[in-house]
């Protein structure tokens, strides 16, 4: 039992299990700001830009309500808020993997090329033949 904890320390305390989970952290935190930003902000303003209509309430009623059962409804409002908070989300991924490409980029640019060593040219490599024949003979 002590070397199965020993391992799943060691397994836990991995580079890159530990930057595995701060980015699911982050990204929690991101997606909770995003959506806050969707609901918060652009849906009102949407709504208001078509006519003063709150699109998170926005449902297509398919079955009214009766005594006994709820309505069924589409909805729309709470579709459209999600997607809208994908598309920003994806958008910010993008901008993020494009920044980091571009210093990549600019990294390799600015990095030294390696030099070819310099070998013998043909020339040299001819007369090196040249000689070992004459030697053999």
């Amino acid at each position: 039992m002590k070397k199965f904890f020993a391992e799943f320390r060691e397994f836990a305390m991995r580079g890159n299990v530990l930057d595995m989970a701060i980015g699911v952290i982050l990204g929690g935190a991101f997606g909770k700001i995003t959506t806050s930003l969707v609901n918060d902000v652009f849906m009102p303003l949407i709504g208001l830009l078509i006519g003063g209509v709150d699109l998170g309430k926005l449902n297509i009623v398919l079955k009214a309500a009766t005594e006994t059962t709820e309505a069924v409804t589409l909805g729309i409002g709470t579709f459209l808020s999600t997607i809208i908070d994908f598309v920003l989300v994806a958008f910010v991924i993008f901008l993020m993997v494009k920044t980091i490409n571009r210093f990549h980029r600019k990294k390799e640019e600015e990095a030294p090329a390696e030099e070819e060593p310099a070998g013998p040219t043909t020339e040299e490599l001819l007369t090196e033949i040249r000689d070992l024949l004459k030697d053999k003979q």
